[in-house]
């Protein structure tokens, strides 16, 4: 008997160590991604289009990523469904529908409709694959999209356009297609699909979109030889790009893919919220950007409703050392309940 009990201990504790992991590359995501703003505005601000720093951002990405790619050519022929829908809905769909959203409706209501993506997600997870969903989870939920209607100011900009809405909700719907895709093969052991090479693949096919959308044959390229202004200082331009390559894409791409690995979809989807409550501060401290109090309790209402979607939900149970797992035994004894 205390053979068993400390087995289960061991267990727990691997487990629990894990989903600390989980939630540690969803958080280090949330402030990649939360981090492409601030330095996207200077670019805009200096001449850019916003769909031409969107292929930038994609092109120098997929660029980065190609050794990667390289390596994992397999994957190819082993998961062709899967690159394709991550590398049109993760990578290019979320893009193109944010910025096509945000051309007709404000930019606060294009956020909110789109960060509607968890609920979507749960929606997905119950319905669809049919698995139970936690209370906490839905509670995270409804507590996060609540913040950050504050946190966007929704009120500030409440025009109706139908195409508009159509348009932001096409990028939530996109946005659960990368939590969801992120989250294929993870229980497959040593089968799943290598998610570095997911990731460099979806960034060569969201490219090869973008190239055709954006057409960056129009771009004013000597935006990128120059400087732009930030807060009132003058930052090279090549410096704004390289932050939203390397740590804004590749870095938000490869820990968002992890957390969503270690964790679930619906859990890593509530902690992705806090994006918009890292990027609304960030441009606050970075860009002089005023910060309300409504804003300020909205960033706390979504990082209430983050902690409660993650502090009783399980980390999804990965058979297998191959997946980075646990022994067949130890999985045993985490399906019984043991807190993850």
């Amino acid at each position: 008997m205390p053979v068993h009990a400390s087995e289960g201990n061991r267990a727990g504790s691997r487990l629990s160590r894990g989903r600390g992991m989980g939630l540690g590359l969803a958080l280090g995501s949330a402030v990649a991604f939360g981090g492409s703003g601030v330095a996207a505005k200077p670019l805009i601000e200096a001449g850019l289009d916003p769909l031409h720093v969107v292929w930038l951002r994609v092109t120098g990405a997929a660029l980065v990523m190609l050794p990667v790619a390289w390596r994992h050519r397999a994957l190819l022929l082993r998961r062709p469904a899967l690159l394709l829908g991550f590398g049109l809905l993760a990578v290019a769909g979320v893009q193109a529908c944010y910025f096509a959203a945000i051309s007709r409706i404000p930019v606060g209501v294009a956020l909110l409709v789109e960060y509607l993506a968890p609920a979507l997600v749960l929606g997905w997870v119950r319905f669809v694959q049919r698995r139970p969903v936690t209370r906490s989870a839905a509670v995270g939920v409804v507590l996060a999209v609540g913040g950050l209607a504050c946190v966007v100011e929704v009120w500030a900009g409440l025009s109706f356009d139908a195409v508009g809405l159509l348009l932001a909700l096409g990028a939530a719907c996109c946005q659960v297609g990368y939590f969801v895709l992120s989250d294929q093969g993870s229980d497959a052991g040593d089968d799943a699909p290598d998610p570095l090479g997911v990731i460099a693949y979806g960034l060569l096919i969201g490219a090869a979109v973008l190239t055709v959308v954006a057409r960056p044959w129009g771009m004013d390229w000597s935006v990128l030889a120059g400087s732009a202004d930030m807060d009132g200082s003058a930052v090279p331009a090549w410096v704004l790009i390289s932050w939203i390559v390397l740590v804004a894409t590749v870095v938000a791409y490869v820990t968002g893919v992890l957390s969503v690995r270690r964790l679930s979809p619906q859990v890593a989807g509530v902690v992705a919220c806090l994006e918009a409550v890292i990027a609304t501060v960030l441009a606050w401290v970075m860009l002089g950007e005023h910060l309300s109090a409504p804003q300020i309790i909205g960033g706390a209402v979504v990082l209430a409703g983050a902690f409660i979607a993650q502090s009783s939900t399980p980390a999804k149970p990965h058979e297998g050392p191959g997946a980075g797992g646990l022994p067949e035994p130890e999985q045993r004894l985490s399906s019984t309940g043991t807190a993850v």
